[in-house]
């Protein structure tokens, strides 16, 4: 028996998957709607694959691959999103996922994806990454999408600090690579910078 979670913080979603992936074998289904529960779940099941969505309410899904990792190099990881920009997948790999797939894509493909990442959680998989290497964007990595949701809610330099378990100066020097890339000079600018761009809900 394969045990799956899934971390969504959409209910309705997450009924959708799981009864989609019953209907393609899976009996042991667990569920998360957050950052906080999922670990709580991991540390409780200790599961072979993870479905992760990048946009939860206590922080996002490349803050939990990051956790993961720290802990697995075994755990089969497929970020499952409505995201499906370059950005979103270069930072999922730079993230430790082991697959990407966009939620508009068909359940087949999902269960492709959670197949190849069982059996090769460390070597990344996604439809669009044929095209990554294409493209001339300034990719955000993984730490600075972290970075970015915790300027939409507003954070401080300090809580930012306190809640990725970094120092000011590295919160810092993230800031201005952010900057950077969107092009922009301000934090207030970043967010909105950031929703136009689609890297954020």
């Amino acid at each position: 028996m394969t045990r799956l979670l899934i971390v969504d913080d959409h209910a309705i979603v997450r009924e959708g998957l799981k009864k989609a992936l019953v209907e393609a074998g899976f009996t042991e289904i667990f569920e998360a709607h957050s950052v906080a529960t999922a670990r709580a779940q991991i540390a409780l099941i200790n599961p072979e694959v993870i479905t992760i969505d990048i946009h939860l309410p206590d922080g996002t899904g490349f803050e939990l691959i990051h956790w993961i990792r720290s802990i697995s190099k075994e755990i089969a990881i497929v970020v499952l999103t409505l995201q499906d920009d370059t950005n979103s997948v270069i930072a999922a790999m730079k993230a430790g996922a082991s697959s990407f797939v966009c939620k508009s894509e068909p359940i087949p493909q999902l269960l492709v994806a959670i197949e190849q990442a069982l059996i090769a959680p460390l070597k990344f998989h996604s439809q669009s990454f044929s095209q990554i290497y294409s493209d001339n964007f300034n990719q955000l990595t993984a730490r600075e999408f972290d970075v970015l949701s915790a300027l939409e809610k507003g954070m401080t330099t300090q809580q930012i600090s306190t809640a990725l378990f970094i120092s000011k100066a590295t919160v810092k020097t993230h800031l201005a690579s952010i900057f950077r890339k969107l092009e922009v000079t301000n934090r207030s600018a970043a967010v909105h910078a950031a929703k136009i761009r689609g890297l954020t809900s």
